[in-house]
């Protein structure tokens, strides 16, 4: 099981090594996750992934391999009543008693004897031999005893007899159509990295003090560096209209990823289409507006800009002079996107609305057609695929 595990790792492109294999079979041999599987799935994960963007492709590959580890939907999908499985009594055998007992006979006899339990059984049994219940010497139940069965609501191991324990796990699988957090944001936002070191050394440098003590007879020569930091430089555009009320917690998180990885970061709000005014603070949108053409002088051409929005609105807001809704609008959006384009040449726009509901809406088309392709869904695998973009 395990050498299938390293393996399809590796199909999926988690780059493990034997070392990191043999990291696994040391701790499983010594017993660190015990016999919890969420412990193992922890474990395993620390000791296999050692870069977090290979997180999500090992969640699928463990669902894959260690189903096996759920229980069975035909066997275990109904539900037990508690007061089948509440400890009233507690079956204690001598162990004459016990070889007395015997097994049902295999897994497969056991789950088909489970399954016709499951539809026979109406109600609570206690120290029997044959329904699921306590303290008795049925294959199904808890406190009892049986040399081969499964233990269902019992806390802890008694006997260690149990062929398999009634404990739900469930490892959701993740993919690319899901909310995709501020963690795996910070993960593509890395690919939009180039280092520098700029400006007033204030950080040591530890490696050139060593060297220059070392040449001045054990002086203490202390070095200072400019603080390493990304030198690429963002614009972001957030749609604050309506139909955006739905998004905004994915919203944040993008804004917070980007926050956190970009020191040359600044962002900007606008309604629908982005227009001859911006702003940045929506509480005072209505006086405290800033001209796009004061956006386009002051930062110049090698900012990255990414348009955040669903862009679903009237066909009018996007062609027509006066079409937004909010003001009347001397020039159609259309020509304040061309004058962004035309200076930021390295932009993207990232829509929450699922790809496929796209050619349902003009607007979105229209939109898409002025970024000239380069609009990409929210999602994993559409932050990816802009990111791209945008480093090219």
């Amino acid at each position: 099981m395990f050498v299938s595990f390293f393996l399809e790792l590796r199909q999926a492109g988690v780059p493990v090594s034997l070392r990191e294999y043999l990291t696994l079979l040391e701790g499983v041999e010594a017993g660190v996750p015990g016999y919890s599987v969420e412990n193992f799935y922890y474990f395993s994960r620390a000791a296999m992934v050692k870069d977090e963007r290979h997180l999500d492709r090992f969640d699928q590959v463990f669902g894959h391999v260690f189903k096996g580890l759920e229980l069975l939907d035909g066997v275990f999908g109904a539900e037990i009543p508690e007061e089948w499985l509440r400890k009233l009594a507690e079956r204690h055998l001598s162990e004459e008693e016990k070889r007395q007992i015997e097994a049902l006979g295999g897994w497969d006899k056991l789950m088909e004897t489970l399954r016709q339990r499951l539809e026979e059984q109406k109600k609570r049994h206690q120290g029997g031999n044959k329904w699921i219940g306590t303290a008795g010497t049925s294959p199904f139940g808890a406190y009892g005893y049986n040399p081969e069965g499964v233990r269902v609501g019992q806390e802890g191991n008694r006997n260690f007899r149990a062929v398999k324990v009634w404990d739900q796990r469930a490892y959701r699988n993740l993919d690319d159509s899901v909310e995709i957090g501020t963690r795996n944001i910070k993960v593509a936002l890395r690919r939009l990295r180039r280092f520098a070191r700029q400006g007033a050394p204030t950080e040591l440098d530890l490696d050139d003090t060593i060297r220059s003590t070392a040449r001045n007879a054990g002086l203490l020569d202390l070095k200072m560096r400019p603080e390493r930091h990304n030198a690429v430089k963002l614009l972001l555009f957030f749609d604050v209209g309506g139909s955006m009320d739905g998004h905004i917690r994915v919203c944040e998180e993008l804004f917070s990823a980007a926050r956190a990885e970009f020191k040359h970061m600044e962002y900007f709000y606008f309604h629908n289409c982005p227009y001859e005014r911006v702003w940045k603070d929506n509480s005072r949108r209505g006086t405290d507006k800033i001209p796009t053409f004061e956006v386009l002088r002051t930062y110049p051409a090698d900012y990255r800009v990414i348009f955040v929005g669903d862009a679903s609105m009237s066909p009018y807001e996007v062609f027509q002079p006066g079409g937004s809704v909010e003001h009347w609008n001397e020039e159609a959006g259309a020509v304040w996107m061309h004058r962004l384009l035309e200076t930021y040449s390295r932009a993207i726009w990232l829509n929450p609305v699922a790809e496929g509901r796209w050619p349902w809406f003009e607007s979105i088309q229209a939109l898409r057609q002025m970024m000239g392709g380069r609009m990409f869904p929210l999602t994993l695998d559409g932050l990816d695929r802009g990111i791209r973009e945008l480093t090219r």
